[in-house]
């Protein structure tokens, strides 16, 4: 996008890369977590933000960290002039991409953030308005830091370095130095509105007050059932039947881009179809925002649920001290080495509170969206979440059992599929990237694309 405006807004960003993303997040809620909140955040600060002006007024540049231009433009749209942060700190960065706008022709320049989640367009336009009165702008931040920092042309020389020098950022005196740092180069500057910003643990709450108020609508009680698919007409139909329906409940398919009948079987049977498309935790997580429900249960589409599961999941939730639950696990089909993976299953999900996502893992609505949802990876991504659900609270397994379909195991051979699964959690806890890991699982299903 060609830079013509007089006016540039700066918008410093991260790509939500898991495991150097919002670091400080990770251990409340996981590598994945923490990636996905940065997302979510960077998204919402755009839609509220950028989203409300006419094209060029201001010009918005995208600056990054991680990822590349061409991951950038994927994420955010190809609309943005996307530049890489250059500098050794934040203050170095901040001052180039400053130095850049004034030399590129603008004649104010704002740079902001993108973990405040009450910033929106109103503050913004203020600032800008304000410098044409004054040299700086700032944006105060509840945590002792600032938010915005916008500088005129005029206001702008070399010994503006020391705004950016000599402070620790992330410390709660940031705004203040920056301020003895104004009197003493004699700079005229005006604030904006003191807000609060999400960069620790305790600051989430700032967040879900936040998407609890503007961005989701009021849940009622109940159990929404999100069932991710992807040509499974075979299935659909009886994993919606073992449902059943009624005003407690509310089913949503995500579909991943069906070539068969799953749509129309799943849409035939009254549930919502929701047009998604692959990993499979994107489709959760679509699933889950659409939900209706204060109560989520993830389903396989070749998952048949038991009688009465709805009465177990309220039992299981009302108790104290529990973050989630799941059932335990049968195999529809007969043989000795299917009920001893089922045995495994079993014992694992009761003894170390690690059931899988073919167990109809379910949770209260507000602990999936404080935990950041499924991270946004190819695979792996019940295994994070139980994770991340661990450090909540307890993770119940039910006594009766979901019953699954045989056929990954008939597919590929039962031993051959035990193994590839081992050998994933495996390297899932060596630190193996879920992109390396979904090779390895693709390679020894012998799939050469996507598919499940």
């Amino acid at each position: 996008m060609p830079m013509t405006s007089s006016k540039r807004l700066i918008v410093f960003t991260r790509y939500p890369e898991i495991g150097t993303t919002k670091t400080r997040m990770i251990p409340i809620m996981g590598s994945g977590g923490a990636a996905n909140l940065q997302r979510e955040m960077t998204e919402y600060i755009l839609s509220r933000v950028v989203g409300q002006w006419a094209s060029n007024d201001p010009a918005v540049e995208i600056r990054y960290e991680g990822g590349s231009e061409d991951l950038m433009q994927r994420w955010l749209g190809p609309e943005f002039e996307y530049v890489l942060q250059r500098g050794a700190g934040l203050g170095e960065r901040m001052k180039r991409a400053f130095e850049d706008a004034f030399e590129s022709g603008a004649a104010s320049a704002i740079i902001i953030g993108t973990d405040i989640p009450d910033l929106n367009e109103k503050v913004v336009k203020n600032a800008f308005a304000l410098l044409k009165q004054k040299e700086m702008v700032l944006g105060p931040a509840k945590d002792g830091g600032y938010y915005l920092i916008g500088l005129s042309k005029t206001g702008f020389s070399p010994d503006i370095s020391e705004l950016f020098s000599g402070i620790e950022w992330g410390e709660n005196d940031v705004l203040k130095k920056t301020l003895d740092a104004t009197a003493r180069l004699g700079i005229g500057y005006a604030l904006v509105d003191e807000l609060a910003d999400v960069d620790r643990p305790e600051d989430l709450p700032v967040w879900e007050h936040r998407k609890n108020k503007k961005g989701r609508h009021k849940e009622a009680a109940g159990i929404s059932i999100i069932i991710p698919s992807l040509n499974e007409a075979d299935h659909i139909a009886e994993t919606i039947a073992s449902i059943g329906h009624g005003d407690n409940t509310q089913i949503i398919v995500t579909d991943g881009g069906s070539l068969d009948d799953t749509v129309s079987i799943a849409r035939s049977l009254g549930a919502t179809v929701i047009e998604s498309s692959p990993p499979r935790s994107r489709q959760l997580n679509q699933g889950a925002d659409a939900a209706s429900k204060d109560i989520l249960l993830f389903l396989h589409a070749d998952t048949r649920l038991p009688k009465g599961f709805d009465t177990s999941v309220f039992s299981i939730l009302k108790q104290p001290g529990v973050a989630a639950g799941a059932f335990e696990l049968r195999i529809d089909a007969p043989g000795k080495a299917l009920r001893f993976i089922e045995y495994v299953a079993n014992r694992r999900s009761r003894y170390l509170k690690m059931p899988y996502g073919d167990q109809a893992i379910f949770m209260l609505s507000a602990v999936f969206h404080q935990l950041g949802g499924f991270p946004d990876i190819p695979i792996m991504e019940d295994f994070e979440l139980i994770r991340r659900l661990q450090k909540k609270g307890d993770v119940v397994t039910v006594p009766e059992p979901v019953v699954t379909s045989p056929r990954r195991w008939m597919n590929h051979g039962i031993l051959k599929i035990t193994l590839i699964h081992q050998l994933i959690v495996l390297s899932y806890f060596m630190g193996a990237s879920s992109g390396t890991i979904a090779r390895l699982f693709r390679r020894g299903r012998g799939i050469s694309g996507k598919g499940k």
